[in-house]
């Protein structure tokens, strides 16, 4: 059966939270050290616990927005929840509790919780309102959905995120009180050789490329040249030519050629968004008749095929034009040639030591008036331009466009 690790065709039995204290508490000790081994974090620094501890001690109703650009993020986050002097409860894709028990048994108790994003998982959304209505603990939600690997890069939020908070803050409003979105900028910072790191990982590649090592260029170019080698199989893959033109272009009309027959055959040709909201919508589509069991192996096997090729389009959409260009941050250079080694082997060398520095915002407080369709959601913009100024990055680009 072919893998995709984010998706199953298991029936989805969800996880609930956890309610206890003592098993999050002990968990939130230990996972310094945890970081440390499996990640090579030797220390995050927290800025602003304060803020959040403020709106707990208000008794509001408290989400956390933060950004998600490495796997090690929620595990970052134990360092604000000791700050703040409590637990938190975090919202995880649903297939991080399928196949490995002990680890869903410790997420569980970490304060982890499923949902199932190939669809609208309507136990996990009122679970995240009661959570919000009770203010028994901060929840966690990652509005991009999904890991970027691009520090200074965010992806389009999904609105599921306002949803749940808006709701909430309906039912809370009713007894006088108040639901806050705190903002938290994850920042990560590399006090290492970074670019003979990056260059050991693209010589395994290169090789694996059938190719020469290429030391003699400058490290930008080289992770460029590889970028190209990389999209230029695909495209012989999935056009039977390469392309011409500036590799963005080449990256958006590979894309497509791939989605557009899939959205023709499962979701009459809808388009619309960019293209994590469409690869969505088509797991979302081809999934169900998979889960249930009826299919024969030869169907069963197509529809795992078609779901590789979705991904595929969207591990094209996390890298963005320019990200390595000239005069780019080494740590860019970091990220892609992380995402290369990653997309081809299914794996990221750890590479250290790694800093973290844990940035909490200011509180939003959430409206309950109904946002008219079609329109920009103003809790969400607040969300992603408080995260922006808080990682130094630029304004947003249109939607659906890759931001550089």
């Amino acid at each position: 059966m072919p893998v995709n690790p984010a998706v199953s065709d298991q029936p989805y039995v969800p996880v609930l939270p956890y309610r206890g204290q003592l098993w999050p508490r002990a968990l939130n000790r230990y996972l310094p050290r945890y970081l440390r081994r499996r990640y090579g974090m030797v220390g995050v620094r927290v800025v602003g616990a304060d803020r959040l501890s403020s709106s707990v001690a208000a008794g509001h109703g408290v989400l956390l927005a933060p950004n998600h650009c490495r796997d090690e993020d929620p595990f970052v986050l134990s360092a604000l929840a000791r700050a703040a002097g409590r637990p938190f409860f975090v919202v995880a894709s649903a297939h991080l509790f399928v196949g490995n028990r002990l680890q869903a048994f410790l997420l569980r108790r970490a304060g982890a919780f499923s949902i199932y994003r190939e669809g609208m998982d309507k136990q996990a959304v009122q679970t995240s309102i009661d959570i919000l209505d009770s203010a028994e603990r901060p929840l966690v939600i990652f509005p991009e959905g999904h890991i970027s690997r691009t520090n200074d890069r965010l992806t389009p939020m999904l609105e599921g995120t306002a949803l749940i908070a808006r709701q909430a803050a309906k039912k809370r409003a009713k007894g006088g009180k108040k639901v806050v979105v705190h903002p938290v900028a994850l920042r990560y910072s590399f006090p290492f050789d970074v670019e003979s790191a990056a260059a050991r990982t693209l010589d395994e590649i290169e090789t694996r490329l059938t190719w020469r090592p290429t030391r003699g260029l400058p490290l930008p170019e080289r992770v460029r040249k590889v970028g190209a080698g990389l999209l230029a199989l695909k495209e012989l893959e999935y056009l039977g030519r390469t392309q011409a033109g500036p590799v963005a272009d080449r990256v958006g009309a590979l894309s497509d050629a791939i989605l557009a027959p899939l959205e023709a055959e499962w979701t009459n040709g809808n388009a619309d968004g960019h293209v994590v909201a469409r690869v969505k919508r088509l797991r979302s589509a081809i999934l169900p008749d998979m889960v249930k069991g009826d299919l024969d192996e030869a169907e069963k096997a197509r529809r795992w095929r078609l779901l590789e090729d979705a991904d595929l389009a969207q591990q094209l959409y996390h890298y963005p034009p320019d990200y390595v260009a000239d005069g780019a941050p080494v740590a860019r250079l970091l990220e892609t040639v992380e995402r290369f080694e990653e997309d081809l082997t299914g794996k990221v060398t750890v590479h250290g030591p790694v800093e973290a520095e844990v940035t909490v915002g200011d509180a939003i407080e959430v409206g309950t008036a109904r946002e008219a369709r079609g329109e920009g959601d103003p809790l969400m913009a607040a969300i992603e331009g408080q995260l922006r100024a808080m990682l130094g990055i630029g304004p947003a680009t249109p939607a659906g466009v890759p931001q550089p």
